[in-house]
Protein backbone atom coordinates (compact mmCIF):
# COMPACT_ATOMS: atom_id res chain seq x y z
CA UNK A 1 0.00 0.00 0.00
CA UNK A 2 1.39 3.65 -1.12
CA UNK A 3 -0.49 5.28 1.80
CA UNK A 4 0.81 3.99 5.61
CA UNK A 5 -0.15 7.67 7.57
CA UNK A 6 -3.01 9.81 7.42
CA UNK A 7 -2.45 13.42 9.22
CA UNK A 8 -6.39 14.80 9.00
CA UNK A 9 -6.09 18.86 9.30
CA UNK A 10 -9.29 20.28 10.27
CA UNK A 11 -11.60 17.50 10.01
CA UNK A 12 -15.54 16.49 9.06
CA UNK A 13 -16.55 13.64 7.90
CA UNK A 14 -18.12 15.17 4.88
CA UNK A 15 -16.39 18.09 2.95
CA UNK A 16 -20.50 19.20 1.97
CA UNK A 17 -21.44 19.64 5.70
CA UNK A 18 -18.22 22.06 6.65
CA UNK A 19 -19.95 24.60 3.56
CA UNK A 20 -23.28 24.21 4.87
CA UNK A 21 -22.48 24.78 8.50
CA UNK A 22 -19.18 26.51 8.57
CA UNK A 23 -19.42 30.26 9.55
CA UNK A 24 -16.77 31.12 7.14
CA UNK A 25 -18.67 29.38 4.45
CA UNK A 26 -21.85 31.38 4.71
CA UNK A 27 -21.16 32.99 1.07
CA UNK A 28 -20.93 29.49 -0.61
CA UNK A 29 -23.66 27.94 1.26
CA UNK A 30 -26.13 31.31 -0.20
CA UNK A 31 -24.65 30.22 -3.57
CA UNK A 32 -25.89 26.81 -3.41
CA UNK A 33 -28.72 27.02 -1.54
CA UNK A 34 -31.75 26.63 -3.50
CA UNK A 35 -30.05 24.71 -6.39
CA UNK A 36 -28.85 21.33 -4.09
CA UNK A 37 -29.65 19.92 -1.41
CA UNK A 38 -26.74 18.90 1.49
CA UNK A 39 -27.73 15.16 0.46
CA UNK A 40 -26.73 15.79 -3.19
CA UNK A 41 -23.97 17.75 -2.18
CA UNK A 42 -22.27 15.22 -0.25
CA UNK A 43 -22.77 12.70 -2.80
CA UNK A 44 -21.02 15.34 -5.19
CA UNK A 45 -17.91 15.83 -3.12
CA UNK A 46 -18.06 12.34 -1.49
CA UNK A 47 -14.39 11.56 -3.44
CA UNK A 48 -12.93 14.39 -0.95
CA UNK A 49 -14.40 14.13 2.05
CA UNK A 50 -13.17 11.47 4.71
CA UNK A 51 -16.22 9.12 5.49
CA UNK A 52 -15.73 6.81 2.63
CA UNK A 53 -12.71 6.38 3.73
CA UNK A 54 -12.38 5.51 7.22
CA UNK A 55 -13.03 1.64 6.85
CA UNK A 56 -9.79 2.03 4.50
CA UNK A 57 -7.64 3.69 7.61
CA UNK A 58 -8.02 0.11 9.95
CA UNK A 59 -4.31 -0.90 8.78
CA UNK A 60 -3.15 2.82 8.65
CA UNK A 61 -1.99 5.48 11.43
CA UNK A 62 -4.30 8.44 11.75
CA UNK A 63 -3.77 11.56 13.29
CA UNK A 64 -6.81 13.24 13.51
CA UNK A 65 -6.28 17.33 14.09
CA UNK A 66 -9.12 19.78 14.97
CA UNK A 67 -9.33 23.44 16.56
CA UNK A 68 -11.18 23.96 19.85
CA UNK A 69 -12.74 27.13 18.77
CA UNK A 70 -13.39 26.51 15.00
CA UNK A 71 -16.43 28.22 13.15
CA UNK A 72 -15.21 26.87 9.44
CA UNK A 73 -14.94 23.44 10.66
CA UNK A 74 -17.77 23.43 13.70
CA UNK A 75 -16.66 21.12 16.57
CA UNK A 76 -19.35 18.62 16.60
CA UNK A 77 -18.31 17.83 12.51
CA UNK A 78 -14.65 17.52 14.04
CA UNK A 79 -16.09 15.17 17.07
CA UNK A 80 -18.24 12.75 14.73
CA UNK A 81 -15.64 11.94 13.02
CA UNK A 82 -13.24 11.71 16.20
CA UNK A 83 -16.40 9.41 17.51
CA UNK A 84 -17.04 7.24 14.20
CA UNK A 85 -12.82 5.91 14.33
CA UNK A 86 -13.46 5.29 17.88
CA UNK A 87 -16.59 3.02 17.65
CA UNK A 88 -14.96 1.28 14.96
CA UNK A 89 -12.19 0.42 17.01
CA UNK A 90 -9.78 2.20 14.35
CA UNK A 91 -6.45 3.23 15.42
CA UNK A 92 -6.12 6.76 15.49
CA UNK A 93 -4.72 9.54 17.56
CA UNK A 94 -6.22 13.19 18.05
CA UNK A 95 -4.89 16.31 18.58
CA UNK A 96 -7.14 19.31 19.74
CA UNK A 97 -5.63 22.75 19.26
CA UNK A 98 -6.54 25.84 21.42
CA UNK A 99 -7.33 27.79 18.70
CA UNK A 100 -10.05 28.51 15.88
CA UNK A 101 -9.62 27.75 12.94
CA UNK A 102 -8.13 31.15 10.86
CA UNK A 103 -6.03 31.44 14.02
CA UNK A 104 -4.00 28.13 13.69
CA UNK A 105 -2.07 29.46 11.01
CA UNK A 106 -0.59 32.62 13.96
CA UNK A 107 2.06 32.29 16.47
CA UNK A 108 1.80 30.23 18.67
CA UNK A 109 -0.20 27.61 17.09
CA UNK A 110 0.78 27.27 13.43
CA UNK A 111 4.37 25.74 15.37
CA UNK A 112 1.79 23.55 17.77
CA UNK A 113 -0.17 22.48 14.96
CA UNK A 114 3.23 22.03 12.77
CA UNK A 115 4.95 20.49 15.19
CA UNK A 116 1.77 17.58 16.01
CA UNK A 117 1.91 16.90 12.53
CA UNK A 118 5.42 16.69 11.73
CA UNK A 119 6.16 14.61 14.96
CA UNK A 120 3.00 12.35 13.83
CA UNK A 121 4.56 11.86 9.67
CA UNK A 122 8.38 11.27 10.97
CA UNK A 123 7.07 8.59 13.40
CA UNK A 124 4.48 6.97 11.25
CA UNK A 125 6.53 7.47 7.33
Amino acid sequence: PLVRAAALNHISPYFADVIWSGLSTEHVKASLDGNIDIDTLRRIWMPISPWPYVERMRTKQALLVYALYDLSFPLDLSRTLVSEFREKRIPHKVAVLPCGHYSTGMTPFKYLDGFTLCRFLSRNL
